[in-house]
């Protein structure tokens, strides 16, 4: 976030605001989806962390980050398509202020759309007169509502992002493989010499990491999606210990879908080599100032 908020990556200032949006994205789903949730859960039971209504607020904000990551993703997706294949629209909507509303609106509906889950969980016991942990009320599994809520939280994430991102990259390959096209067709007939072009080197770095980014939503996301699908078809709502294969499943994907979270805006900055340039640059500096001194 330092190195791509100085804008010395010779990035354009509507992609740098996309990626550092990103990066506070991912980081904040570290912090409450990783750490205050999973981290403090397992290695601090019992403590002040473990109380319901500090537990009713952990899991929607935990939510919330999680679907900013995914839509931001799908935000700065579009923000690419745009500017590749849609050259007319590309002045007026591939700015730093749209980017700005784009990722406020994301933000907010992330959160609004989470809202919910701070009335889906009831106390596990009371002991001291204070409630302690969480668990699903029952009618969570009964009441259409409910259903109709689940449904709709994972048809947005992440089932339309899946299909947002494929799409919007396929589309995006398509106008590049064109346009290549066209371009080596007039440079065959113009350039009797034959030599390395540029521009066809860096359109298939493009393509090659555009699919880098669908795999990678798709792939760590495909597991939590598997284990949704048998959860609502089978109907298993418990887990017969730690061993239990469908246990494993779920943890599984929690995993993966939380190392998903993480990992979209590093692929695109690490192929990026002023970046690069710059990330080596932060980290060599207190040697260099230490050299000095020395």
């Amino acid at each position: 976030m330092v190195i791509l908020s100085r804008g010395k990556c010779g990035l354009s200032r509507c992609i740098t605001l996309y990626l550092v949006a990103m990066s506070a994205s991912d980081l904040m789903v570290l912090f409450t989806a990783v750490i205050l949730q999973r981290i403090s859960g397992i290695y601090f039971p019992g403590s002040y962390l473990s109380l319901t209504w500090i537990c009713r607020i952990k899991t929607p904000v935990a939510y919330a980050c999680r679907d900013s990551s995914v839509w931001l993703t799908v935000a700065f997706t579009f923000d690419r398509f745009v500017a590749i294949c849609c050259r007319n629209f590309k002045g007026k909507y591939c700015t730093r202020k749209t980017a700005a509303y784009v990722v406020a609106a994301i933000d907010t509906l992330s959160f609004l759309k989470n809202f919910a889950f701070l009335f889906l969980y009831n106390p596990l016991y009371i002991a001291d007169n204070l409630p302690w942990y969480c668990r699903l009320i029952p009618s969570f599994y009964t009441s259409p509502w409910w259903r109709a809520y689940s449904y709709f939280n994972h048809v947005t994430t992440p089932l339309l992002p899946f299909v947002l991102i494929l799409l919007l990259n396929v589309l995006t390959v398509k106008h590049i493989l064109t346009a290549s096209r066209v371009r080596k067709s007039l440079r065959d007939n113009s350039l009797p010499a034959k030599g390395p072009d540029p521009e066809m080197e860096n359109r298939r770095k493009s393509i090659v990491l555009l699919f880098s980014i669908s795999g990678n939503v798709i792939l760590l996301w495909m597991t939590y999606v598997v284990h949704y699908l048998y959860f609502r078809i089978s109907k298993t709502y418990s887990y017969s210990g730690f061993s239990d294969p469908v246990f494993i499943l779920s943890e599984a994907g929690n995993m993966l879908l939380l190392l998903s979270c993480c990992t979209n805006t590093f692929i695109y900055t690490v192929t990026q080599s002023k970046f690069r340039d710059e990330l080596k640059t932060m980290i060599t500096y207190p040697f260099r100032q230490v050299a000095k001194c020395v």
